[in-house]
């Protein structure tokens, strides 16, 4: 018997404490705890060191140089950015499709004369997408327009027939150069359609630059779809704008303008769209530039610059193995300078796709020294990027009060997704500004880095803590 109980007592013993056995539990999810300062400093250092920025620059204004919407140029800029985009490490890059307006500038002309004097040209440029003479000359009298009070008292009887020309400087009182330009983009006065439907013939205007100098610097026409006649708009240097004023004051001035521009219907462009996926989630943090340029213009700082940095964020990321909890995306747009299209048509691929969105990031206010980053969000998001203000102190980082966002990525705030745009300074932005000044050696290498290095940052504290 005690032999029995002495064989049976381990075996009972053994299956008592095997079925108490705990399954292991399962270990909690580890948190990374991040040194923010010290992550700054790594991808300031990474992009101060081995940045690609600046060099990409020189190969897309200088290697490629204008590249206006439907034209040989931006076919040559989207092979070059995809290039880039695999360059930087984007796993995903594809094309999005973008159907755009032909439009072709051709031969432009504008001279004026007094009653006894000989016809002077004056160097201009036709409003983007403007409706030309047909090649032909368009005579007649200059009636100056200086605000839009005299606008509205204008009488179609005083317009019919005339060259209305408006002599609307920035205002250089106000600091923000960028809101001075939007006060004045928006006038009334500038709008062909208006000055068309009091009976003018054409429109010409001051250009919205701070410089002083006589280059001339281009902008978009509008036209309502009511508009009887689509006049011929263009543009002429602040130098050439304040002589004929001063001559009108004395006389009587004809203009005789010759423009062969002409749209010539749509054709398919591109946006060009890399990223690298998420390891947490698909969610989305985009970042957004213009790739097309003016037909006439390197578009170093509008918007070259902003490419370029957008490129460098991945290409950071990457190099610094950085496992990104959510998609970090990159959306050059086609289009911008002309009609708008490609930022329309990614937005509606978006709400299409039902596409999780948790931020766009845009620059497109030129590669000059960082400040801040304009949040247009919900009060409760800006408060938590308020609360990492000091980490971003030290690289000249500290305007987190605007509250706009840029063209580019405007159409997703439709959509409830949250806006940012990097802050800089632009007190220099708008001698350049849609003119062939703005050129590659227009751009400091130093500040263009320290651009990418505060977006780098940015994405980064967005992808970790959001």
């Amino acid at each position: 018997m005690k032999k029995v109980l002495l064989i049976i007592f381990p075996l009972f013993l053994s299956g008592f404490l095997f079925s108490q056995k705990k399954t292991p539990a399962k270990k909690p999810r580890v948190i990374p705890k991040f040194n923010y300062h010290e992550e700054f400093k790594k991808i300031s250092d990474e992009i101060f060191l081995h940045g690609t920025a600046y060099d990409n620059l020189g190969e897309l204004t200088k290697g490629i140089g204008p590249r206006f919407s439907a034209t040989p140029g931006y076919s040559k800029a989207t092979e070059w950015a995809e290039k880039k985009l695999r360059e930087a490490g984007a796993e995903n890059i594809w094309k999005q499709e973008v159907k755009v307006p032909i439009w072709i500038r051709g031969k432009e002309s504008l001279q004026i004369k007094t009653s006894n004097g000989d016809w002077k040209s004056i160097k201009m440029l036709s409003f983007g997408n403007s409706e030309g003479t047909k090649g032909k000359d368009l005579i007649g009298d200059i009636l100056l327009v200086k605000d839009v009070q005299e606008l509205v008292n204008l009488r179609v009887a005083d317009a019919k027939d005339k060259i209305i020309f408006v002599n609307y400087p920035i205002d250089p009182t106000v600091i923000s150069t960028v809101d001075s330009y939007m006060i004045a983009a928006k006038s009334k006065l500038i709008s062909a359609s208006v000055i068309g439907q009091k009976g003018a013939k054409a429109l010409i205007i001051r250009s919205l630059t701070t410089a002083s100098d006589d280059i001339p610097h281009a902008k978009q026409v509008y036209y309502e779809p009511e508009d009887k006649a689509r006049i011929p708009a263009m543009t002429i240097g602040v130098r050439s704008a304040d002589e004929l004023e001063s001559l009108l004051k004395k006389t009587t001035v004809k203009a005789k303008i010759n423009m062969s521009a002409e749209s010539k219907g749509e054709t398919i462009n591109h946006n060009i769209i890399g990223e690298i996926p998420g390891k947490k989630d698909s969610k989305v943090i985009v970042l957004g530039a213009q790739l097309d340029s003016w037909d006439f213009a390197e578009g170093a700082h509008d918007d070259g610059t902003g490419v370029v940095q957008c490129l460098e964020v991945l290409r950071t990321f990457k190099a610094l193995g950085y496992d990104n909890n959510h998609t970090i995306r990159v959306v050059l747009y086609a289009n911008s300078e002309n009609g708008g299209m490609g930022r329309e048509t990614y937005a509606m691929s978006v709400k299409k796709k039902e596409e999780k969105h948790i931020l766009a990031l845009g620059t497109d206010s030129g590669g000059y020294s960082p400040r801040g980053f304009s949040l247009d969000m919900s009060p409760q998001r800006r408060k938590l990027i308020f609360e990492w203000k000091n980490y971003f102190l030290p690289y000249g980082i500290y305007d987190f009060d605007q509250t706009y966002a840029i063209q580019d990525i405007a159409p997703l705030k439709k959509l409830d997704i949250p806006l940012a745009e990097m802050v800089v300074d632009t007190q220099r932005y708008f001698d350049y500004h849609h003119s062939e000044k703005d050129t590659f050696d227009k751009v400091n290498k130093r500040e263009l880095l320290l651009g990418a290095v505060a977006m780098s940052q940015f994405v980064f504290m967005i992808d970790k803590n959001w």
